[in-house]
């Protein structure tokens, strides 16, 4: 089975807050992503990590919104360039990216922290 990573690894990795990436995994459909029931955490595969720092630099560089840059990130992984009309092209340096996010998700992997999961403890009581 393919290498699945949490949601606060992959915020490490692309140096982004845990909650940009749990509101693009809430509010979109993002590949690679495995999500069973409530309480659950996420897994997310390097292809959804990919998909999600490809769109993260669209919506930066671009200002184009968060749905449409993941649709355009998954049409750049899928062949590395996008037609956008009359001699246009949009291209991204596959390899490079890939390389890039595969080094920041081995340093998150070590710092990440493993979220603690079930119901909290409950109170002790004094004295005893």
């Amino acid at each position: 089975m393919a290498r699945a990573y949490t949601a606060a690894t992959v915020a490490l990795a692309l140096r982004a807050p845990s909650k940009w990436v749990d509101n693009v995994l809430s509010h979109n459909h993002v590949s690679g992503v495995a999500q069973k029931a409530q309480g659950v955490s996420r897994r997310i595969s390097v292809q959804g990590v990919l998909e999600m720092a490809l769109a993260r630099t669209i919506t930066e560089s671009l200002g184009s919104p968060l749905s449409r840059a993941l649709e355009i990130a998954r049409r750049l992984l899928a062949s590395g360039s996008l037609a956008l009309g009359e001699g246009a092209e949009l291209s991204v340096d596959l390899p490079a990216v890939q390389a890039r996010i595969h080094q920041q998700l081995e340093l998150a992997v070590e710092i990440a922290p493993i979220p603690k999961r079930g119901r909290p403890g409950g109170k002790t009581k004094r004295g005893a």
